[in-house]
Order: structure tokens, then sequence, then C-alpha cells
């Protein structure tokens, strides 16, 4: 509502400028032509993010100093952090990083944000760049409208490049003619509590442009046009810092728990570096002045200037909240709680956020897989049985553990499905199908969603055999009969075995010796349907049995093998190792 109300708010303003000074429009223009360019170039650089970028990001952050030091080359190159902080909560919803490591990619980002100024300053405002800024419009539409994506995906960046140069050119030619009319340098505010009200009304301009890069450039726009004082421009640019901070709380608002720790990190750092530098404005304006004349800054170029000022309170920022950094991840995690007592069918590893990202919504779901056949599945499948899931995981022998387990449940196995998977199965196949249809994927990550989505509907399927089986189990497991009762308890048993097998395979360190059980009796469930038909001929021909056992037999014997097989086909599809997170990988060789 807030956000919705300050829009209106500034469209009103805007409009109320415009129309009682018309010299108004060149800047409006200019500021519009920028930001549309920003918005290209983002859209451009995210043709190029769905593999090295994101690997790159990943892997850096294992160290903190790799992490803020590449986030910091990565935003500067591709002049948008908000593009790194979709990035980096995309990999913290999904587990891919840690929050550590994600603070880390933050605070490099806003150190990246200051290649913005020095882009202005040094090219934008030094140079005749309009010129240049044709041409790449020219061949930037060409490119995007290409099928190719990284053409496209170029032609973006080219076209973002040349609208954000052609907007400072328009800016600059605003404010030259502004000054003929109004010189705002009149409004100047002198000492601290002119640095105060500065740095609120960079924080006012930064929320409504919802970019600080845009608030920057427009600061030293003017501050060219010699249309602010260097003093003011310094507060300015401060309040552009923290008023950046806005746009992501209010951004976060609808996130889930690592977007808000995320913008609470954001918003912790830019408050604190704003808090700094104004309180030592003045200490580090001379510091810039002794920069300035070492590296030959002229002392009256404070374009440079501002840009090296901006530099150097960000840089002082990160260097002011590294030491902190592990208690601050301790404060945000214990404010941001994560909600741990999910309702029971609802998903615990997916949210809107892992969708940004192939390999974000990749490994959510193999999560989300993997958890509802290890609780889910593997609760319905030994309930069914009559089988406590705790048992299974003991020492104690199947046959032992079958043997002792002759109480009936009264499993209502259609009850289970519809609490505990129906829904977080059809948010597996909703998430899978929207990634496979909206992100760019390798041939690899396409192959490992249509395993996901295939383990998925098998786990269904497997519960109604179980269901079908479990009536029968329970009908004859006292039975009189102890025949029938027999065949039954060797059903139990050798899906008992599957179970405790796979429960050994994905938890223990010896795979390979675990994982060859599997195909032996993968490969024993393909047989055991002549075989069990033997025995149940051999029980009819001695009339041990009736037709109707006869005949419940034959049926839950296929049931059984069914469910074996299917039990471990996806096993194999879950915990296989496979790297195709990040397109990276190759798909193994599937066992015989």
């Amino acid at each position: 509502m807030f956000r919705k109300s300050l829009f209106y708010i500034f469209l009103g303003i805007l409009a109320v400028l415009l129309f009682l000074n018309p010299n108004f429009k060149t800047i409006g223009a200019g500021v519009a032509i920028l930001l549309f360019g920003m918005i290209m170039l983002e859209e451009g650089f995210r043709a190029f993010t769905k593999g090295p970028l994101q690997n790159l990001l990943r892997k850096a952050t294992d160290k903190l100093y790799k992490s803020i030091g590449v986030a910091a080359l990565v935003t500067a190159l591709i002049q948008s952090s908000s593009l790194v902080s979709v990035i980096t909560i995309s990999f913290i919803s999904a587990g891919l990083i840690s929050l550590s490591g994600g603070l880390g990619l933050i605070f490099g980002a806003n150190i990246g944000t200051t290649a913005t100024a020095w882009l202005v300053a040094g090219f934008g405002l030094k140079l005749q760049i309009s010129a240049l800024a044709m041409p790449m419009l020219v061949f930037g539409i060409v490119f995007s409208f290409q099928k190719n994506t990284v053409l496209k995906g170029l032609g973006n960046v080219l076209a973002g490049l040349g609208f954000f140069f052609l907007g400072i050119h328009y800016m600059k030619e605003g404010f030259d003619v502004f000054k003929a009319h109004i010189d705002l340098t009149n409004y100047a505010i002198p000492g601290f509590w002119g640095v105060v009200v500065y740095t609120g009304l960079g924080i006012v301009i930064t929320t409504i442009l919802q970019s600080s890069s845009a608030t920057l450039a427009l600061i030293l726009t003017a501050l060219s046009a010699g249309q602010i004082e260097y003093e003011n421009a310094l507060a300015l640019a401060i309040g552009a810092n923290v008023g950046t901070t806005i746009t992501a709380v209010l951004g976060s608002l609808g996130s889930n728990v690592a977007g808000r720790r995320l913008a609470g990190a954001h918003l912790i750092f830019n408050v604190v570096t704003g808090v700094v530098a104004l309180a030592f404005i003045y200490p580090l304006a001379n510091l810039v002045n002794i920069i300035s004349e070492l590296v030959g800054i002229g002392a009256t170029d404070f374009i440079l200037k501002l840009a090296l000022f901006h530099t150097i309170f960000n840089v002082l920022g990160v260097l002011l909240m590294i030491p902190f950094i592990n208690k601050l991840e301790l404060y945000l995690i214990r404010f941001f709680k994560e909600k741990v007592d999910k309702d029971i069918d609802e998903p615990k590893f997916l949210n809107e956020a892992v969708l940004q990202f192939p390999s974000g919504v990749i490994l959510s779901l193999i999560k989300e897989a993997k958890y509802l056949y290890e609780n889910a599945i593997f609760e319905i499948v030994a309930h069914g049985l009559n089988i406590h899931r705790e048992d299974i995981k003991s020492d104690l022998r199947v046959k032992q553990i079958v043997k002792s387990s002759k109480e009936d449940f009264k499993t209502n196995i259609r009850e289970l499905y519809y609490n505990k998977v129906k829904t977080i199965y059809g948010e597996i196949i909703r998430y899978a199908t929207t990634a496979q249809s909206t992100l760019k994927m390798t041939k690899l990550q396409n192959t490992r969603l249509s395993e996901i989505r295939i383990a998925s509907r098998k786990m269904v399927e497997i519960i109604e055999g179980v269901r079908e089986l479990g009536r029968n189990v329970s009908f004859y497991l006292n039975s009189n009969n102890k025949y029938i009762s027999n065949e039954y308890d060797k059903f139990r048993k050798k899906i008992v075995k599957v179970l405790r097998v796979i429960y050994l395979f994905r938890t223990e360190e010896d795979k390979e010796s675990h994982y060859s059980k599997l195909m032996i009796l993968k490969e024993e469930a393909k047989k055991g349907r002549h075989l069990s038909t033997k025995s149940i001929n051999k029980l009819i021909r001695k009339d041990l049995i009736t037709v109707d056992m006869a005949s419940s037999l034959v049926n839950d014997n296929d049931h059984v093998n069914d469910i074996v097989k299917k039990l471990i086909e996806v096993a194999e599809l879950l915990y296989g190792e496979k790297d195709t997170l990040l397109g990276n990988g190759k798909l193994p060789k599937k066992a015989p």
C-alpha cells in the first residue's frame, strides 16, 4: 500500500513539474531513457546467467574474500546488483550456498555498484558518448530481434548501454537548459545541517527512482552542470546508498525467508555505511583530496572526486562489516525465522525464489522428491504392510521383523495419500513444468527434471500398488490357513528387504555394494512373477488354499514385483550421482 501511494505521489509531482517548467522534461526524459537502458542491460545479461555466471558465483562462496571480490567484479561488469541479488536469493533458497556466502555476495555487489559512478564520471560526462550511443542502439536492436539466445542477449546489452549513455546526454543537456532559468545552487545548504538534509533528499530520490545507480547518474550530471554544490553532492551520494535499501526491503515483503534475510543484511550494511560516512564526511572528503592529488585527479574535478568518494565509503562499509559477518548471520537467522513446523502436506523446499534459475529449481525439486520418498512413501509402504519403520532401519533380521509383526495397523492408504502426498506431488509437477517452460536449460538439466517427474509419478503408483496389496495383507495376516499367511509373509519379506537396502544405499558411504544388491533384487522382481506362480500352482494342486486365495496371491504377486521395481527405480533416479545442476556434468551410464 505504501509503495503504491508513493508511486502515485511521484506521478503527481512529476506532472506538476512538467507543467510548470517544460524545461524539466529533457531531464525527466534523460532519467527515463537511462532507467530503460539499465533494465535492458539486466535483461541482456540474464541470457548469460544459466551457466558460467551462476557457476562462478556459487563456487566463489567458499571463501569470504572470494565472494566479495567476485560479486564486485560481476556487478561492475553487468551493471546490475539486483541480478546478483536475485541469483543469491535463489541459491540460498535452494540450499546451494549458505547465508554467510550470500552475505559476501551482497557486500561485493555493493562495491560493484560504484562502477556506475566511474562509468558516468569517466565516460558519460567526459566524452561525447552520445555519438557512440547511436550505433550501439542500431546494432543492439537488430541483435535483440534474433532468435538465438546469445545474439538476443548481446543485443539487449548493446541497446542497454546505448540507452544508458543517451540518457546521460539528455540529462546533461536538460540541466544546461534548466540552469538558464533556475540556479539550484542558490538553494545549497552549507554545513553539517545541509549534509543531513541532502542525505534525506538522496534517500527520497532513490526510493522514487528505485535505483541508486540512476540517482548517482543524476547527481553527477547535476554536479557537472554546476547545479549542485560538491559538499551537497557527497551527501546525496550517501542518501542514494541508504535509499536503495528501501527498494530491497519493499521487494522482500512478499519474498521467502532467504529474501527477507538478505534484504535485512542489505539494510543493515547500507545504514551502517551511511551513518559512518555521514559522521566522517569531512575527514573522508579530505581523504578524497589526498588520493586525488596522488592519482592526478584535478582539484576542481568534482565529478571524479564524487565517484572516488562513493567507492571509498562503500569499501569502508565492507571492511567495517567483515569482522561481524558471523554475528550478523546469526542475528538474521534469529530475527527472520523459517517456518519449521510446516503443514504435513506443504512443500518443504519449494518456493517462488528457486524458479529464477535452473540450478535452484532442480536442487529444490530433488530435495522435495527425496523428502517425500524418505518420509511419506517409506511410511505408507511400511505401514501398509503392518511393519514399523524403525524395525526396517534396525539390525533385526528381516525374517524376525515379519514374524513378530502380526498386528493390523488398520492403515488408511487413501487418507495418507491425500494428507501427505497429493499436494506435494502436484507442486513437484507444477514447479518442474514451470521451469521447463520458462527457463533456458541445457539438455542434461531438462533430462534431470524429466527424471524427477518420472520418480514422483512412480511414487504415486507405488502407493496405489500398496493400497491394493495392503488389504489382503491385513486380511490374511492372522489367517487360520497358515499357507496363505506364509505366502503373504513372503511378500512382506521381499518388500522389507528392498526398503532396508534402499535405506542403507541412501544413508551409508558404501553405496556401490548396496547399489549392486538393489540391482540383484530388481532382476529378481522381473523374474518373480513366474517363480511365484509355480509356488501358487503347487498349493492349489495340493488343495492347501482355496481358489479365491489363489486368485488373490496371483494378483498380489504382480503388485509386489511392481512395487519392488518401482521402489528401486525411484532410488536410482533420485540418489544417482548426477552433476546436472549447472549444465556441466555428464549423466552416468545406467547399470545393467
